[in-house]
């Protein structure tokens, strides 16, 4: 038996009911919102996640899925979302037009990290990514967003926020940092240490709990934010204050990607094991800029759906639909022509053995149909069938024609 890859996993019966709800809930509600739907490919030139994750970040340097193809070009299977949008929408020229746009997307994303609860190679994201708005108002509308679609599923959330800071307020502030993460590098782990190089923001993510301990005296970019980066902050928390969304400020909150700027956030839950992101994102206002675009301003957010799918509370199931079943052999061909009629207006479900009233009824049970439509001899020879509303118990005998 050849069994699926280490990480990778099947996605049948309940999960997929419960994946395809999940999708349902989010994409009505961002159609809410003035988003449309955007596919991009799995598989994208490598160069486009250096430029815009950075070669820094866990995923391009450990997590990425890369390999030379058949045409000797380096690729790789998307890691994340939001890259693979802007490149879209630069590659599209929409960078050049004065309208704002607003894509939702979903599907497959591939990191080769350690599985675990919650976290595979091959898992899936829904996300959204707003391009021309520079209000931190659409930072607030995204959040509240996404939290309207977390109680639409009955996911239960704390929030944490944190400003990234711009070109003004970024440099000196990281200036300071690798001065402090200078003094304790000894102490520090050996990720950090390369880091501190590299991109010294990212030790502030680090998941060593002695780093952690070691980082709590770091000097906060909160505090060193430029006039426009501060007023932008103070204004979203006003906001979210006024909206009565409760949230936590992580000074160490920098997300996992290089592009992010200004506002970032996370959604998290306590019900997943240890305290987990479910959601997150922020804004990225130079990202399409280094792919080669005019300035745009953005934001977004990714939801891990495999982060929560044990989370959401599905609905009741409903009977939906019709169970047409055969009596005696000689009205199974009848049910074909009946199938391909009401399968124009509703689910259907047949079996093709004659059975027993009883084994029927059991057959009604397990497709979940409301409505039980049998042929027997009586009908057979009356050109009728027997129909039964399994939720209000009324039976009646229809002519197969009026049916």
């Amino acid at each position: 038996m050849i069994n699926p890859l280490r990480g990778m996993k099947d996605l049948t019966f309940e999960e997929s009911e419960r994946f395809h709800f999940i999708v349902d809930t989010a994409t009505t509600i961002a159609k809410r919102y003035g988003y449309g739907y955007i596919e991009t490919p799995i598989l994208e030139e490598t160069a486009l996640f250096k430029r815009s994750v950075g070669d820094s970040s866990d995923i391009v340097s450990k997590e990425m899925y890369q390999f030379e193809d058949k045409g000797g070009n380096d690729v790789c299977m998307r890691p994340e979302g939001t890259a693979g949008v802007v490149r879209s929408f630069v590659h599209a020229k929409l960078d050049r037009q004065p309208m704002k746009q607003k894509f939702y997307y979903y599907g497959p994303m591939f990191r080769y990290e350690r599985p675990q609860k919650g976290r595979l190679r091959e898992f899936h994201q829904f996300g959204c990514e707003s391009f021309g708005e520079e209000s931190v108002y659409e930072d607030f509308t995204i959040i509240t967003m996404i939290s309207q679609i977390f109680e639409a599923l009955g996911i239960g959330f704390d929030l944490q926020i944190n400003s990234l800071g711009c070109t003004t307020c970024m440099p000196p502030y990281k200036k300071n940092l690798v001065g402090f993460l200078t003094e304790i590098k000894e102490e520090l782990c050996a990720d950090c240490n390369r880091r501190i190089d590299t991109n010294p923001i990212r030790v502030l993510d680090c998941k060593n709990e002695t780093c952690q301990s070691l980082l709590v005296n770091s000097p906060k970019l909160i505090n060193n934010l430029c006039e426009e980066c501060d007023s932008d902050f103070k204004k979203l928390t006003a906001l979210l204050d006024n909206a009565g969304i409760s949230y936590e400020v992580d000074t160490n909150l920098v997300r996992g990607l290089d592009y992010y700027n200004k506002t970032a956030f996370e959604f998290v839950s306590n019900d997943i094991g240890s305290q987990s992101a479910i959601a997150g994102g922020g804004r990225y206002d130079k990202l399409v800029e280094f792919l080669d675009g005019k300035p745009t301003p953005a934001v977004g957010f990714a939801i891990g759906i495999e982060r929560i799918m044990e989370l959401v509370k599905m609905p009741e199931s409903t009977r939906e639909g019709i169970y047409l079943g055969a009596m005696v052999e000689d009205a199974v061909e009848k049910l074909f022509a009946l199938a391909t009629k009401k399968r124009k207006e509703t689910k259907v479900t047949v079996e093709y053995n004659s059975k027993g009233f009883k084994s029927h009824m059991k057959g009604v049970d397990k497709a979940n149909a409301r409505y039980a439509v049998l042929i027997g001899e009586d009908e057979l020879k009356n050109s009728t069938v027997w129909v039964k509303d399994l939720e209000s118990k009324e039976e009646k005998t229809v002519a197969l024609e009026a049916f």
